[in-house]
């Protein structure tokens, strides 16, 4: 068992340490100006929200202990064994000051006082808002050897704080379940989507990894089976040194020690730890206050400064950089680089409720002298890891020259050649890259098949020969020596590298469009692999599209219908069922309608022989192999018409979990794709063989 952490006696918490700055009535009616968006990601913002207050407890030394449990009906029960929220009477409000923290806006210990010098809720929204958001919620607080209660709908409470008898302990419960009116998506028919397992674990793992001795529980109770219910435990005294043994699990050490500090400067404390992997990316992972900061920010900023200016200095000090020789880039010290950079500080300025970027320029100062100081000594005092890591340093610098040479050449020649598109390309003739759209199909086939369907006004084809190299496996020198890659990064007209310019990509949709089979999802996935290591912003900025051609065309007399996976056929072959026997009597009274629908039906089925058909209980089947196989307006209807097309948004959820999940399944190593592939293996459905 975690033991409490001990705190100051003396800090005298109470009502008097409730701020209150304004109410609480924006909230339901403008929901994503709080949590974002009111769809998944804003569902479980919730939960984070709460999860803040208690950590905020513990990171104030005053609760050892956390659990989440996701219960039936789409309940969500957070606990600690903090201190519990104060239930005495508000000077300002004259209601209890549980009373005005769960529904008053900007109502909380952190805009003044002493009681949270260090918190992640700072906008002290989090728990409002949610009790706002919900249909129901109940909150308990154990406080002084009483319990209290009190519960709200809507975040109104139903009655006062009432003390329901005794207990032993300190904390604070809070229960609540979503409101389906903010949550649910009419207009589409879709109810509330539910909480995602998978999403509260990797998010509750990597807070106790930031809180080191903290024990957070995570509990999944939703289902009426006990025997169904699953519970995890998370507790690591090594911090952030652990999360980076943890990320580079499954991957190659460059040097051996996990380098880790700890400095308080100035008020803010900061922890750095980092290691090198055997590989071309980097993952730099940056928190404020425990608050996960995927833009970085001035913290970033100077860990950044920091690393690339003891890097050289210690090369130069050794007599490893020579005179007159280029220095180290940010980008050369960064290569196969895996780090941490947490910090802790008292007013935290966050661009956003969203709280992507830190924008404290004390923070900045604070990481640079703390992580400079003390990654010098590491040095120092390490050799063989110094030499492991400035080898890799090393080669990363060769490479960038012969990459920049190599880039260089391309959009020279570009240049050169008045900035001539690659021969293939059948671009639109729109300017204008907001109604702009090009298509990345596979083969010569396909790629004639959308030059005659494409809309020529608005529409550009791009046809790829076979499959493109995989990026993640090489550098950049060799990826610009490939032909296909060059052609794809003139047609975007967007350069790369450090020249990428979103400004100047002449197309706002991106679309992939490959084949529904097994070499098509490799395509697909060199592609994304692409996109996603060399051109993220048009990722970020809603630019990139998956096509979703249909596999089948079915056809029962005049009725056809395109359908996309193997359970809509079945479907689609009952209700074609239903159609036949509801018509049969007309039919048989006409005498020859079935006769004139076979007949059709056998012309269906004789158009081409290079097309796989089947007949099932009188419904003509096609199955379409690949784009190249459509008649023109075939495709047009099904792939290419704006109006009826089904396009799937590329978007990054979780940058860290994709930066790993690329790395694995695409990178160098075979043992980790194995292992993924082993894992998962039992999961993946409709496997084409």
């Amino acid at each position: 068992m975690a033991v409490k952490r001990k705190a100051d006696k003396n800090n005298d918490y109470g009502a008097k340490d409730i701020y209150v700055l304004e109410g609480l009535e924006p909230v339901r009616k403008r929901p994503g100006m709080y949590i974002g968006s009111t769809g998944v990601d804003g569902l479980h913002h919730l939960v984070w929200e709460v999860f803040d207050n208690s950590l905020d407890e513990a990171m104030a030394g005053y609760a050892s202990n956390i659990s989440v449990t996701l219960l039936p009906k789409s309940r969500v029960r957070v606990q600690d064994d903090g201190r519990g929220i104060p239930v005495e009477i508000h000077k300002q409000t004259k209601k209890s000051a549980l009373e005005t923290v769960m529904t008053t806006l900007h109502a909380g210990a952190k805009f003044g006082g002493e009681s949270y010098k260090i918190a992640g809720g700072l906008h002290g929204v989090g728990v409002s808002v949610v009790n706002a958001l919900s249909n129901w919620l109940a909150v308990e607080v154990c406080r002084d050897g009483a319990r209290w209660s009190q519960e709200y709908v809507r975040g109104k409470p139903k009655s006062k704080v009432k003390k329901i008898g005794r207990c032993d302990k300190s904390g604070t419960t809070v229960t609540f379940s979503p409101d389906p009116e903010i949550f649910s998506f009419p207009e589409t028919k879709e109810i509330m989507p539910d909480f995602d397992w998978t999403r509260i674990i990797d998010h509750l793992r990597q807070q106790a990894y930031l809180t080191k001795g903290i024990r957070i529980i995570v509990k999944d109770e939703r289902s009426e089976d006990v025997n169904l219910h699953t519970s995890y435990s998370f507790y690591f005294e090594g911090g952030i040194s652990s999360y980076i043994r943890y990320l580079n699990a499954e991957f190659p050490l460059k040097n051996d020690k996990i380098f880790y500090c700890a400095k308080d400067i100035n008020g803010v404390l900061v922890e750095v730890a980092l290691q090198y992997i055997d590989d071309l990316q980097s993952r730099e992972i940056s928190f404020a206050n425990n608050i996960y900061t995927p833009e970085g920010g001035m913290h970033l900023t100077g860990f950044r400064a920091g690393l690339t200016r003891i890097l050289n200095d210690y090369a130069k000090k050794n007599n490893l950089l020579k005179q007159g020789e280029d220095n180290f880039t940010g980008e050369d010290v960064r290569e196969g680089l895996t780090a941490i950079i947490s910090v802790k500080l008292r007013e935290p300025q966050f661009e956003g409720q969203t709280k992507a970027k830190l924008g404290n320029p004390e923070a900045r100062t604070a990481v640079e002298n703390a992580f400079s100081e003390l990654f010098f000594n590491f040095l120092e005092e390490n050799p063989q890891d110094a030499r492991q890591i400035t080898e890799k340093v090393f080669l990363a610098l060769k490479a960038r020259k012969a990459a920049k040479a190599a880039k260089d050449t391309v959009l020279r020649k570009g240049a050169l050649e008045g900035l001539t598109l690659p021969g293939k390309l059948a671009d639109c003739q729109s300017r204008d890259p907001e109604d702009s759209e090009i298509f990345i199909v596979e083969g010569d086939s396909a790629g004639g098949s959308s030059k005659m369907a494409r809309d020529r006004r608005t529409q550009a084809i791009l046809p790829l020969r076979g499959k493109i190299l995989n990026v993640e496996k090489v550098r950049i020198d060799k990826m610009m020596a490939s032909k296909e890659i060059k052609s794809l990064i003139i047609a975007l007209g967007a350069a790369i590298a450090d020249e990428f310019n979103i400004e100047k990509l002449r197309y706002h949709k991106v679309i992939i469009a490959t084949d529904a089979d097994v070499d098509g999802a490799h395509i697909r996935t060199l592609l994304l692999t692409f996109f996603y290591r060399y051109y993220k912003p048009v990722i970020e900025g809603g630019y990139l599209y998956i096509a979703q051609p249909p596999l089948y065309r079915m056809q029962v007399g005049k009725e056809i219908r395109y359908v996309y996976n193997d359970d809509e056929k079945e479907k689609t072959i009952s209700e074609f069922q239903k159609i036949k026997n509801q018509s049969f009597g007309s039919r048989a009274k006409a005498g020859i309608a079935d006769k004139k629908i076979k007949n059709k039906e056998k012309e269906i089925l004789e158009e081409s022989a290079a097309e796989e058909k089947e007949e099932i209980k009188g419904v003509s089947i096609q199955r379409y192999k690949g784009l190249g196989e459509m008649n023109p307006d075939q495709l047009w209807e099904t792939t290419m018409d704006p109006e009826a097309r089904v396009l799937k948004q590329v978007a990054i959820e979780d940058a860290i979990e994709a930066d790993k999940v690329f790395d694995t399944l695409m990178g160098v190593e075979v043992a980790p794709r194995k292992n993924f592939i082993q894992t998962y293996a039992k999961e993946v459905r409709n496997l084409d063989i």
